[in-house]
């Protein structure tokens, strides 16, 4: 197959970067397509535990390159202590890693503008990262935006600056915020630019070049399907495209070339942020979860919310993105409960409803129609072959296999690469 898109089939925080880890043992290309540093994948591997932000995870593959694609937008702060810790860790990248000019740059002022924003609405915020992720990807719509290879050129940069701080200076200054100087802002992100300079490349050939030589190529996907800006649970949703067809315009690569759409799905559901969230459990069983998953934003720190896994969102997640397969992580997180919850459907005041019925206020009043499973009492934490799971463990995957129509063909058994299952 000449390439494969791994996406998060929920909110985000499903475990993506464990299973791109083990995918690209593979894979010649990892490409990141969309999403900035607001994006947090944890490895965990011989060289160590990493939050990976901007590198795509497959990097730790000495024989797979990675691939920062047009469609994401940098920090380049974050970018550049990436790479240190990755080179420092062992990781050899001369060669392995190439950066889109065409990234759109988070400029100081994205961050102190997201923050403002979610302040000044109050009771209405969004629950953003405060990573300036909205905002970049807004100035790149209205034409504001800077890009990487604007650095290249030291006038063509600092004109264009001039002009967003003419205009960014006075919505700070409105909203209480101080003014930022161009020369502090110039000074700071040349050097970072002579940091990363060695990697940045247009990667179309390479990819195109690659395709036609029938190299393996896998793609990652950043945050989770119901983040998506169009068919997400907005506004609390992200800025960029999250589901499969985003690679087109975020990598320049057609979608007659993904051949395998694989959907990771935590066993269980979780969101970070504000928004609907049918399945959460506000109680002693929730907090469970949360402390026995260790439920906290990679990126963020934030702690997550907790619920039953929902497979009527899954059923729409696999229809709109193309599933070929489904990826089950935290599955250990569940042993031990005497009985396991899958959401099968929703209710709305007696009538059975789909989550495309309606907008987000609509789906925050849906009511979630339960099927009680019997849970296992055997540990599956580190459990490499189907047939040692508990019975009941094969009987809870058959059941999501049989409500999405999708096979389960990795679970995830713990937070280390070789913890998989592979069907």
């Amino acid at each position: 197959m000449p390439a494969s898109l791994v996406i998060g089939a929920q909110w985000g925080d499903e475990g993506k970067g464990k299973i791109i880890d083990v995918i690209a043992q593979k894979a010649d290309f990892v490409i990141r397509y969309h999403g900035g540093n607001n994006a947090g994948h944890t490895i965990i591997n011989q060289y160590g535990k990493f939050a990976m932000h901007l590198v795509p995870s497959g990097i730790f593959h000495k024989n797979t390159i990675g691939i920062i694609a047009n469609g994401t937008v940098l920090d380049l702060d974050v970018l550049v202590s990436e790479i240190e810790i990755l080179k420092k860790a062992g990781v050899n990248l001369k060669n392995r890693l190439l950066i889109s000019p065409r990234c759109h740059l988070i400029m100081p002022y994205h961050p102190i503008l997201d923050k403002v924003y979610e302040t000044a609405k109050g009771k209405g915020k969004t629950g953003t990262t405060g990573r300036g992720i909205g905002p970049v990807y807004a100035d790149k719509v209205s034409y504001n935006g800077i890009r990487l290879s604007d650095l290249a050129d030291k006038k063509v940069f600092q004109e264009k600056l001039k002009v967003q701080l003419e205009v960014k200076n006075k919505i700070l200054k409105a909203l209480g915020e101080k003014q930022l100087l161009q020369k502090k802002i110039e000074d700071k992100l040349f050097v970072l630019f002579e940091r990363i300079k060695p990697f940045v490349l247009e990667p179309y050939p390479v990819l195109q070049n690659a395709l036609q030589k029938k190299k393996l190529l896998l793609f990652e996907g950043a945050q989770g399907v119901f983040l998506d800006n169009d068919w997400g649970t907005y506004p609390f949703a992200t800025a960029s495209t999250t589901l499969s067809g985003g690679i087109t315009a975020g990598a320049g690569v057609a979608p007659k070339h993904i051949a395998r759409v694989i959907g990771v799905v935590k066993a269980y559901t979780t969101r970070v942020g504000d928004g609907p969230f049918p399945t959460e459990l506000l109680d002693k069983t929730g907090e469970r979860l949360r402390e026995k998953g260790g439920e906290f934003g990679a990126t963020t720190g934030r702690p997550r919310r907790c619920g039953w896994l929902d497979t009527a969102i899954l059923r729409f997640a696999s229809a709109i993105n193309g599933f070929t397969d489904i990826a089950i992580t935290k599955l250990d997180i569940l042993d031990g409960f005497d009985e396991i919850k899958i959401c099968t459907g929703y209710t709305l005041n007696g009538k059975i409803v789909d989550y495309f019925d309606g907008d987000t206020s609509f789906f925050a009043k849906v009511k979630p129609v339960y099927k009680t499973m019997k849970g296992w009492k055997k540990k599956v934490a580190g459990i490499t072959h189907y047939e040692d799971l508990p019975k009941e463990a094969k009987t809870y995957i058959s059941e999501i296999e049989k409500l999405t129509g999708i096979k389960v063909s990795y679970v995830s058994t713990g937070a280390k690469r070789h913890e998989i299952i592979t069907r």
